[in-house]
């Protein structure tokens, strides 16, 4: 028997004395890995001593380390065999490496670089989880084999949540993990269980069931849902989600994903095979398409339709949904280069509000084609700018016909240090050819216009406060407009409407949106902004604009069934914006009626934010004879684990709640639990319905329940929830 005490490299150029020749390992062992091993890598033993028995085995004793780069593995006894090129271990090991850490009572090493623990604890820091197994194999490629697994996210001492399974074998290199009879406890308590499960263990996609949904609500009762991702190819997947109604039966929700070598596009259709409530099978389908076929030319499909026009008030999100009067069908084809921009556009609408009246219904648009060009550096400066349009509108009441609206412009564009001035003169011509017209109605109507605009404006700048570390602006603009009267009642209006008023309309050369009416002007509008910044980082503290248009002429031309306004300047129009202290904004805005010295529109909205998971809004929204309301919001934690939720939207127009809910958050170390109530008008004849959302959040594995989380960032402006895996 021979006692030696020291240190074994393995294999290596030189072999010190200490190491007998039979410890000399073949290229191909290595430690295992859960990650990629380098092989070339020396294998280094570290001892207290060691004895070689007469049967040729080593028994390496004291403190044993076996160490090749970043993994190690540390034992009190080991027992080599040269012949064989194996360790074992029975008196407690431990193995590290950067994605893994693993304790167990006995351990068997192989010369491939393979290793079985026995009775394991172990540790996943990236995540960070642990767990523990009566058994792992683990090989030098990356592949994981655990026997009778527990498996949690919660810091030890804490088992608030247990993924448990009979075996669980996981493979790095396909990036895919498979359980059998796998059952997740919450609080002592099974929550679910599956008798197999395929789950992805790195960012790619892996076909499989994801975690169910379940919520309640008055409209639809009960719900549970289980989703289905289907990993079809590397260029496309689909995500299937049946649901089941108590009140309703099954519901069927399919999304398809696609990647094209042009673009991207998304496939959804939601069925009802016969929805009890309703008393027939309802599908809502969607479709959505962005190609680019080149650097200049792409295309848009964005396509949806409705079985019934109470589909969003039945499964819509609040009065949101019962807002929702059209479905946009709509291709469009588009080329854009640095002069020009045209765009062939086919579009329908599907009017799901059934008391828009038939001649008020939009238009279908069979094709529209729209150019523009702008051509910078003509002789003298100028530019030289073309807008044309040639539209067929269609619909089964009232006039259709095609429209033909051309509009070359040239301007000048003058600039020097903090102002500009900018003369431009176009002429604007516009032509149909109608059908369906009235008895002794012109069938082919015209209108042409010359158009004068003058448009300039100056910036003054100061510094001023501590060091100049601020900076004042100071910006009037005018724009001087003339457009001439032209009698347009005869043509139609397809597509015209008139905008709000704000401050960027007030410096359009026409006031309307279409090209069914153009309004005389004869008119300056004049616009002062003034804001206050931050001179090291341009950070915006203050914004504030107001603006007025002054009329020599009264504008005259309307649209059909509007107040003609006897008036000798438009409304004055404000908003302000302040960012002056750290966790508070406040955005306003009025639109003034100087004639009545009332105002006819307005908005407040005030947000104190300190976290990115605190914040409380208030707002108020008028609309003279339409809409006053008041709006606030709040999610704030209380202590160090609850957190609580809370909307209402209050009309005081109707004297009516229009939207409320109220909820709870409890955080834990390893996950969260939401419960929000809701009650809300769901449809245009005020009724109300009420729901529950629930869900339960497991840091490092999934949710379960109803994305509540979603709801509420959505519900409430400037919140954003903390992801699990956050420190609390």
């Amino acid at each position: 028997m021979l006692a030696v005490s020291g240190v074994c490299v393995l294999p290596g150029p030189a072999m010190g004395e200490d190491c007998p020749e039979p410890v000399k390992l073949q290229s191909a062992a290595a430690l295992p890995a859960t990650t990629a091993p380098d092989e070339q890598q020396d294998i280094q033993l570290e001892m207290d001593s060691f004895e070689a028995t007469r049967e040729g085995l080593w028994n390496l004793e004291g403190d044993v380390g076996i160490k090749q780069g970043d993994r190690e593995i540390k034992t009190s006894d080991a027992t080599y065999d040269p012949e064989k090129q194996t360790f074992s271990t029975r008196s407690g090991v431990t193995y590290s490496d950067p994605g893994m850490k693993v304790q167990g009572s006995s351990a068997d090493f192989d010369p491939n670089g393979s290793v079985t623990f026995e009775g394991a604890q172990f540790e996943l820091p990236a995540q960070p989880a642990r767990g523990s197994a009566a058994r792992i194999r683990a090989n030098k490629d990356g592949e994981l084999s655990l026997d009778a697994v527990r498996y949690t996210t919660c810091p030890l001492g804490n088992d608030d949540w247990i993924l448990k399974a009979s075996d669980i074998d996981i493979s790095q290199k396909s990036g895919i993990g498979t359980g059998r009879n796998v059952r997740l406890d919450f609080k002592g308590i099974p929550i679910l269980y599956t008798p197999f499960i395929s789950f992805p263990v790195s960012d790619q996609r892996k076909t499989g069931f994801l975690f169910p949904t379940f919520g309640t609500s008055s409209r639809s009762g009960t719900e549970i849902g289980v989703p289905w991702y289907w990993n079809i190819a590397p260029e496309y997947d689909a995500t299937l989600l049946p649901t089941w109604y108590s009140k309703r039966g099954a519901r069927l929700d399919s999304e398809l994903r696609y990647l094209s070598p042009f673009g991207r596009g998304t496939l959804t259709a939601d069925y009802l095979p016969d929805d009890q409530e309703f008393g027939d099978s309802r599908l809502l389908a969607h479709f959505a398409d962005q190609s680019e076929f080149s650097q200049h030319l792409r295309l848009n499909i964005d396509a949806a339709n409705v079985s019934d026009n109470r589909w969003f008030e039945d499964f819509g999100l609040g009065p949101e949904g019962t807002s929702a009067s059209y479905l946009n069908r709509s291709a469009n084809l588009i080329y854009l280069d640095h002069t020009w921009f045209a765009s062939l556009l086919a579009q329908n609408f599907q009017v799901i509000d059934s008391t828009i009246d038939d001649f008020d219904r939009p238009y279908t648009l069979l094709p529209q084609l729209a150019v523009h060009a702008h051509a910078p550096g003509q002789p003298f400066g100028l530019t030289l700018n073309f807008d044309g349009e040639l539209s067929n509108f269609l619909r089964n009441d009232g006039v259709t016909g095609m429209r033909l609206d051309v509009a070359p412009e040239l301007r000048m564009p003058l600039r020097g240090a903090g102002l500009y001035l900018e003369p431009a003169a176009s002429w604007r011509y516009t032509a149909y050819d109608l059908d369906d017209t009235a008895p002794g109605a012109d069938r082919s109507p015209r209108r042409s216009a010359p158009i004068f605009s003058l448009d300039g404006g100056i910036a003054f700048e100061k510094n001023w406060g501590e060091g100049g570390k601020r900076l004042q602006t100071f910006e009037p603009r005018a724009l001087y407009l003339y457009v001439p009267y032209r009698n347009q009642d005869a043509l139609p209006v397809f597509d015209t409407d008139e905008p709000d008023l704000n401050p960027v309309q007030l410096f359009r050369t026409n006031r309307f949106i279409g090209a069914d009416r153009l309004s005389n002007a004869n008119q300056v509008s004049i616009g002062f902004t003034s804001r206050l910044l931050d001179t090291a980082t341009g950070q915006q503290f203050i914004a504030g604009t107001i603006g007025q248009a002054i009329y020599f002429d009264e504008p005259t031309v309307t649209l059909p069934g509007m107040p003609l306004d006897d008036t000798e300047s438009s409304d004055i129009v404000a908003e302000l914006e302040l960012t002056t202290f750290k966790d508070w904004n406040v955005s306003m805005g009025v639109q003034w009626d100087p004639g009545d010295m009332r105002s006819e529109k307005g908005d407040i909205n005030l947000q104190y934010r300190p976290e990115v998971d605190r914040v409380a809004n208030l707002g108020y929204r008028f609309r003279r004879d339409n809409i006053e309301q008041v709006d606030g919001s709040v999610a704030w934690p209380i202590g160090d684990r609850w957190g609580a939720y809370a909307r209402m939207v209050y009309s005081l127009e109707e004297n009516t709640t229009l939207d409320q809910f109220a909820g709870l958050e409890y955080r834990s170390c390893c996950w969260r639990l939401r419960f929000v109530g809701r009650r809300y008008v769901s449809n245009r004849d005020g009724d109300v319905d009420t729901s529950f959302l629930v869900q339960l959040e497991l840091n490092g594995l999934s949710s379960v329940g109803v994305g509540a989380d979603a709801f509420l960032e959505r519900s409430i402006r400037g919140y954003s929830i903390n992801r699990p895996g956050e420190s609390n």
